[in-house]
């Protein structure tokens, strides 16, 4: 059987979860690869290094290397581009457009799904919030253009034959988005990259893009009233903002290569994240490195996170809600009469559940039941016609 792999953009930015699963499935999959751009088969770092990669026309639009999604409205019709009709099964690794291949009705199409596209669904106020194509003339024809791209979105998961969810948080979304039920599978994470330590240092750790659904800020308003130490790393359009905002027991270290945040969740005393993620796997890394973590209450983090309150023998961090600067000075205040009771082998042991190995059985298991469902169900199609 033939594989495509097709998954957004793969540039030296990208190399979040979505990625890690793309690089996992190629290790056990020969299958030729598709995206919207490419620019990691010419980086010499990148395991796609030297790959042939199947690419569409806006790998040559201005800028398109520092993010394609400026280019929002064209990524349906630049995705549809991507001809796959000589595969006998599409393997889609998707957080936007991927899931939208054109396929025949002979080939086998399933998604992994990261997440239903974010700012056509559930962050749509935040994104025009944020920009100034959000307000005025140019916000009623951003806002019509969302609306026709959520109609893109459904009408695309109907070119799917099987979902995957990375979490059950995003199981929920893509039913309640696409009516659509999804196996849910983990994605899988890198843990001998993150040094296990059980002696902490005296700060505050969040790694993350400075991105306005991270809530970075709400971590810094906070912090700013603890006054606690606190290091910021990660990089994005808030970083201006974020400075500004941040007193002096908060340092901010900008964007960090990957041995120097390794060396941070090793060291910290706690891991903070506010966001409401799909999965959030900077949890688990953190917590491979033994590190408890202090979360926002919700998203993918219920299923990657257990409270001490609730979980008092193998609790690994502490809950906040609602999603507010009052709640994490809270939660944070919680957490230090909690610490001591918050073992470091507690929390690497949670994030043993998460590695490549259990990612790869259970994919590679789930995409032969899929194949060979799908060959019993052409061979009777065919039994019936002749």
């Amino acid at each position: 059987m033939r594989y495509a792999l097709v998954h957004e953009w793969l540039t030296p930015k990208a190399t979040g979860g979505s990625e890690l699963v793309v690089k996992e499935i190629l290790r056990h999959i020969e299958a030729d690869v598709y995206a919207l751009i490419d620019f990691e088969s010419t980086n010499p770092d990148s395991y796609l290094y030297g790959r042939s990669i199947g690419k569409t026309f806006l790998q040559h639009l201005p800028g398109a290397r520092n993010g394609v999604q400026k280019y929002l409205p064209l990524l349906p019709l630049a995705i549809e581009q991507l001809d796959v009709r000589d595969y006998d099964v599409i393997l889609s690794s998707s957080h936007a457009v991927a899931k939208g291949v054109l396929t025949t009705p002979e080939q086998l199409h399933i998604c992994y799904c990261h997440t239903p596209m974010r700012y056509a669904w559930d962050l749509t106020f935040d994104y025009l919030q944020a920009s100034p194509a959000g307000r005025g003339v140019a916000g009623i024809l951003t806002r019509y253009l969302l609306h026709r791209l959520r109609q893109w979105d459904v009408i695309s998961a109907n070119r799917v034959d099987y979902f995957i969810a990375n979490s059950n948080h995003t199981a929920r979304r893509i039913w309640r988005c696409y009516r659509r039920s999804s196996k849910v599978i983990y994605p899988p994470v890198e843990l001998d990259r993150f040094p296990f330590k059980a002696q902490k240092e005296d700060f505050y750790l969040t790694v993350c893009r400075l991105v306005s659904y991270k809530k970075v800020s709400l971590i810094v308003e906070a912090f700013n009233h603890l006054k606690l130490p606190l290091v910021i790393i990660g990089d994005g359009p808030e970083l201006n903002f974020i400075r500004q905002r941040a007193k002096s027991n908060i340092t901010i270290l900008g964007e960090q290569p990957n041995e120097v945040v390794e060396k941070y969740m090793a060291s910290a005393k706690a891991f903070v994240y506010a966001a409401c993620e799909d999965f959030g796997i900077a949890l688990v890394e953190a917590q491979a490195c033994g590190t408890p973590i202090i979360a926002y209450q919700g998203g993918g983090a219920l299923e990657t996170v257990r409270d001490i309150r609730q979980n008092p023998i193998n609790g690994t961090g502490i809950f906040f809600y609602p999603q507010t600067p009052t709640a994490l000075v809270e939660s944070v205040e919680t957490f230090l009469e909690f610490q001591h009771q918050i073992s470091s082998d507690s929390c690497h042991s949670m994030a043993t559940q998460f590695t490549a190995k259990i990612f790869q059985t259970s994919y590679l298991e789930f995409l032969e039941d899929c194949c060979r469902h799908s060959r019993a169900k052409n061979f009777s199609k065919k039994f019936r016609f002749l």
